[in-house]
């Protein structure tokens, strides 16, 4: 498949990658989804030494399954950090995809297959929940608001045609992560997300969105908080404004 002259070659294997923390109700029952949803993909799980035991329950799970790894870090240190984790893992074990997916269930397993299909024609594919055909189950009004609000905002600031900017159900190729600049990445939860995705759109790469639908989580504790909200809100702002100066200064 092509974008414009651009020939997509092969995806290669595929890694899921998903962070976890506290999540002992919901590791099992999300591997299994995944496992049956791609069966020729591998599950990476990057536990923050999660105290009710998840760790644990992982390593259980790739006893039992070649397929699924374990990645145990130090402690807490936000989902950024996680999944820049699990990043290099899958670089360094060769992987040719690698997925973000929350261990929640608010991102459904049984639709990676489209993200994986669209990008064999794309260098990076976002779930989205914001464009015709997607939407969320069972979440609050102030949760929807938060997060529409909060994509559209940063789609004006940074100037990027995305409509789930904050997203975090994702596929990319492993040359798109390799060219994104991770060692710059120093934002974490709810902007985290926004940071890859501009960077994807200012390094020129073809970014496709797949709707979705997701559903709220039924078991465990939501890591949403207002310390996350606070640090998306600046780090946009502080962006946004940047790249409106130097192009200012450019012109």
């Amino acid at each position: 498949m092509t974008d414009g002259q651009r020939q997509y070659g092969p995806l290669g294997s595929t890694l899921v990658i998903i962070p976890t923390y506290n999540e002992a109700e919901n590791i099992k029952p999300i591997v299994s989804r995944v496992r049956s949803a791609v069966p020729e993909a591998h599950v990476l799980i990057a536990d923050d030494n999660s105290p009710d035991g998840t760790g644990k329950l992982a390593d259980e799970l790739a006893a039992a399954d070649g397929q699924v790894h374990v990645l145990h870090r130090e402690g807490k240190e936000g989902l950024g950090a996680a999944y820049l984790a699990g990043f290099r893992w899958g670089i360094e074990h060769g992987h040719g995809v690698l997925v973000e997916m929350d261990a929640d269930g608010s991102h459904q397993p049984e639709e990676l297959p489209r993200l994986l299909t669209a990008l064999k024609g794309a260098d990076l594919v976002l779930g989205s929940r914001w464009v015709p055909g997607g939407r969320v189950v069972n979440w609050p009004k102030h949760r929807e608001f938060l997060s529409r609000g909060g994509s559209t905002y940063s789609r004006v600031m940074l100037d990027v045609p995305i409509r789930d900017v904050t997203g975090g159900f994702r596929a990319f190729r492993v040359e798109t992560l390799e060219g994104l600049g991770l060692n710059e990445v120093a934002s974490q939860g709810y902007c985290f997300q926004v940071d890859l995705a501009r960077r994807a759109v200012q390094a020129g790469y073809h970014v496709v969105e797949v709707p979705i639908t997701f559903v709220e989580r039924e078991l465990g504790d939501s890591k949403m908080n207002r310390d996350i909200v606070v640090e998306a809100l600046w780090r946009i702002t502080a962006w946004g404004v940047g790249s409106k100066v130097s192009k200012i200064r450019g012109r």
